[in-house]
């Protein structure tokens, strides 16, 4: 692992569903516009590659299109709102930074996501005059899972948290091949073109 490969201290905060998701390969995106208690107000990248946190608390199962719906299920299982650690175990690189506007655009990429129209939606016409950022995602599993002790500051809306526990450069390995993730990035840009 290179330096510019080495892992940051920071985390992006996204449903645990789907960090699932990202973690088995079945979406390469995830959708920002910025948590409500954002510092900028709106979602800006603050670093190329991060951790993933996985987020319980606002996952609603009627935003998931059916066939992942039992997904947030078993995300929950286990999980209480006292917890005082939350297991990370992915790993993810900005691929690219798309920003939708419309909603014609976002419409082309349904079929390449786990989140139903409504949710699609509500995310781009949420803050109208910001653009929603697609981030299309180069994600790691960890070899062996982070067990992070969950600190105040990594509660509330927000995007990203700054991981105050020292983790080092833990051992990770890609959750797509190259070809399986670039026959995915080419599916997005065709969705796009």
């Amino acid at each position: 692992m290179t330096a510019e490969n080495e892992p940051q201290n920071i985390a992006l905060k996204e449903w645990a569903v789907s960090v699932k998701a990202l973690v088995e390969g079945k979406q390469i995106i995830v959708m920002r516009k910025g948590g409500i208690i954002e510092e900028t107000r709106d979602f800006q990248l603050l670093s190329p590659s991060f951790y993933l946190m996985p987020a319980y608390e606002h996952q609603k199962k009627h935003l998931l299109k059916e066939p992942f719906a039992a997904d947030l299920d078993e995300t929950l299982a286990g999980w209480s709102l006292d917890a005082d650690s939350v297991a990370i175990e992915a790993y993810a690189e900005v691929a690219m930074d798309i920003e939708i506007t419309d909603q014609e655009t976002l419409d082309r990429l349904r079929g390449l996501h786990i989140w139903t129209d409504t949710f699609a939606e509500e995310r781009l016409r949420w803050k109208k005059t910001k653009p929603l950022h697609v981030l299309v995602l180069r994600v790691y599993r960890l070899e062996n899972p982070l067990e992070i002790t969950m600190l105040p500051a990594y509660n509330g809306c927000k995007s990203w948290v700054r991981l105050e526990e020292e983790i080092g450069a833990p051992a990770r390995v890609p959750v797509l091949d190259d070809a399986a993730f670039q026959a995915e990035v080419e599916k997005i840009q065709q969705a796009l073109a």
